[in-house]
């Protein structure tokens, strides 16, 4: 991109200053935690009942059935972590990571610390080579300059990624898992590691037990493959379209903050439906700029930033669910084109 695409950082933090005076006194950074409290309740509710189902339709292959109702709410309760570790639900500090401690280690097995320390250096430098970790994620390459440098295999996949994609998804899941037990038996990173590491041991042990003692072997096999993998392609499906095929920045692009998160998100549109189904990430560009904000709120924040955007001349990038993904896999597919081929080492 261009600098008259994208601007220089300048003396334009006044923007930012500006609008967020607006936002403020719209009450929308205004904490919920009675709405955050309905809807914990509610997603720990279904999840119980999903419990009792599972018990009372004992070892049975409908069981896959189960397995996919549980994947969407263990996707559920990792949006409602993902909200406390941008501190939306509680101004406490404590308060949010008791939360997110229970959503992400306890119930769904994901080492909540160590999701937030990437996550911030992801919201720091988004869509920003050699910062953001979410364009640095073998096998996939996400820049020419990564593509470039594959080799074999590597190279192979790279081609094809646009249309692995969504398949290796299925193993989101099962990396989040390993991610996260790597945190913890590490020796140093988590503020609560004592906490996390018996959090992810009790989950790891009641999943288990659960799943075996009630099923034969091999239908909870095939349970756990299922729940794992629709668990990490409805967790990828969510976060894959607000910033793939997005603006990727280096750091010659010295931009304002205002500039450098609106301008390398995208937001998806659709009803209040889309905004559950979502977790609220389909206002990408208002989350960005207010990661504080509630999520009840973002929906509300939209028409004031897009409109702040269109007066200052930003571009405001909102899509539809569908185009999001194609734009993203049409990004995967022009950065494949350049990886080696044989013989062109």
């Amino acid at each position: 991109m261009s600098d008259t695409d994208l601007g220089t950082r300048s003396d334009r933090g006044s923007e930012y200053a500006e609008l967020s005076r607006l936002i403020r006194g719209a009450g929308l950074l205004d904490r919920q935690p009675r709405r955050y409290a309905v809807r914990v309740t509610l997603v720990l509710g279904c999840l119980g009942v999903m419990a009792v189902v599972f018990v009372r339709l004992g070892p049975s292959w409908w069981q896959t059935a189960t397995a996919a109702g549980v994947a969407v709410l263990f996707a559920q309760l990792a949006f409602l972590g993902h909200d406390a570790g941008h501190r939306q639900i509680f101004r406490s500090r404590r308060a949010n990571d008791v939360v997110g401690l229970v959503c992400g280690n306890l119930v769904t097995g994901i080492s909540y610390g160590w999701w937030v320390d990437k996550h911030n250096r992801h919201h720091a430098h988004p869509n920003t080579e050699g910062h953001d970790p979410d364009i640095a994620v073998a096998p996939l390459s996400f820049t020419p300059g990564q593509a470039a440098t594959q080799r074999g295999l590597r190279a192979l996949f790279v081609r094809h990624q646009a249309a692995l994609f969504f398949p290796l998804l299925m193993m989101e899941g099962l990396h989040l898992h390993a991610a996260s037990v790597r945190a913890v038996v590490s020796r140093g990173g988590l503020r609560h590691r004592p906490a996390e590491a018996a959090l992810l041991v009790l989950h790891n042990v009641g999943y288990f037990a659960a799943v075996f003692l009630v099923l034969t072997v091999p239908q909870a096999i095939v349970f756990i493959l299922v729940n794992q993998a629709l668990f990490g392609l409805y967790l990828g499906s969510s976060f894959a379209p607000n910033h793939k095929g997005m603006p990727i920045l280096t750091e010659a692009d010295d931009l304002d903050y205002l500039r450098r998160q609106v301008l390398t998100s995208r937001n998806v549109r659709g009803g209040r439906l889309l905004d559950a189904l979502l977790g609220g990430l389909n206002y990408q560009i208002e989350h960005h700029l207010f990661p504080s904000m509630p999520r009840p709120n973002l929906r509300h924040a939209q028409p004031l930033i897009r409109q702040f955007c269109t007066e200052h001349g930003i571009s405001y990038h909102e899509t539809t669910l569908i185009q999001s993904w194609a734009q993203g896999l049409a990004h995967l597919r022009a950065v494949g084109a350049g990886a080696t081929r044989p013989g062109n080492d």
